[in-house]
């Protein structure tokens, strides 16, 4: 199915938004003014923000992300919001971010205007539309790799890439969201100044507070893509902390992809393989290396 892929690509397209329009859609609710927008509707929520379904007085669609109204965070959040902002403005042209209009304070709360798309996260996908996750299995690594890719050519890394952060639009094409965490792309490993991400996808450098760079990126995408290919971890265990211990551990054996989904070919195994070393010298050197691999494995010009 997945040398298939780019040849059912279009007819994919088409089922993946009927799938989205058959009785999903959350019916409109009459909007609370927030400056000059009109808030309908709240897409999800998280530790520190929120994200509404708003729109404009012409009646243009945004998804409209804000800082909940606490006092509870100090300046260093609302620097992180406001630097994922930042940096979002800078790369966001190109199909597989997220799209950026603005960002700024309304009713002295930060916030940034964003493009919406009516899917779900990678980590919701596959429960809600397995079909059409397995049948766009190879595009999603391929864009996903993509944004990457893009990331690390303008100077950044993402340092939090995980399938929540993954948005699958109804179009069945990728977004890669959520960047407070972005950090400026070193000539060589830096030691970074915070401790910041998702332990359960962060490399082994990242955990052990040691000098990284744009390959603990490509770690946490093999992470993700292992998981989206046998729909198991790489690193399991009964507790975070032992699941962590396994991430730095070089005597755990990582089982193949293909242990667990024989049909996947050897060509794909290794490379998500080759992401998940754990020295970052024995990773791929670059996205776009590991982008041209995928492509050949994949069979997509």
């Amino acid at each position: 199915m997945l040398r298939r892929l780019a040849r059912n690509r279009l007819y994919w397209k088409h089922m993946f938004a009927q799938a989205m329009t058959n009785g999903n859609e959350t019916q409109m609710t009459q909007g609370t003014p927030f400056g000059r927008f009109f808030l309908h509707e709240k897409i999800s929520q998280g530790a520190m923000a929120e994200i509404w379904l708003a729109a404009d007085k012409e009646g243009n669609n945004f998804a409209l992300r804000r800082l909940y109204n606490t006092s509870i965070f100090g300046l260093k959040t609302k620097k992180l919001f406001v630097r994922g902002c930042e940096i979002l403005e800078k790369i966001h042209h190109h199909p597989n971010l997220i799209g950026y209009y603005e960002h700024g304070k309304i009713e002295g709360l930060p916030y940034v205007l964003l493009e919406y798309v009516e899917g779900h996260n990678l980590k919701l996908a596959p429960s809600r539309f397995p079909e059409v996750v397995e049948a766009y299995v190879g595009n999603i690594l391929i864009e996903s790799a993509q944004a990457l890719e893009h990331m690390h050519d303008n100077g950044f890394m993402h340092l939090d890439f995980k399938p929540e952060n993954i948005m699958i639009t109804r179009a069945g094409d990728v977004r890669l969201i959520d960047f407070d965490l972005a950090e400026e792309k070193p000539d060589k490993p830096k030691k970074m100044d915070k401790h910041s991400g998702t332990p359960a996808y962060m490399a082994p450098e990242q955990l052990q507070r040691l000098p990284l760079d744009h390959r603990a990126d490509i770690f946490a995408f093999g992470i993700t893509a292992y998981e989206l290919l046998t729909n198991k971890k790489p690193f399991n265990g009964d507790t975070q902390e032992e699941v962590i211990r396994r991430h730095v551990d070089p005597n755990f054996h990582i089982a193949s992809t293909r242990q667990h989904n024989p049909e996947l070919p050897l060509a794909l195994d290794k490379i998500v393989l080759k992401c998940l070393e754990r020295d970052p010298d024995k990773r791929y050197p670059y996205m776009s290396v590991l982008v041209r691999d995928l492509k050949t494995a994949l069979y997509v010009d």
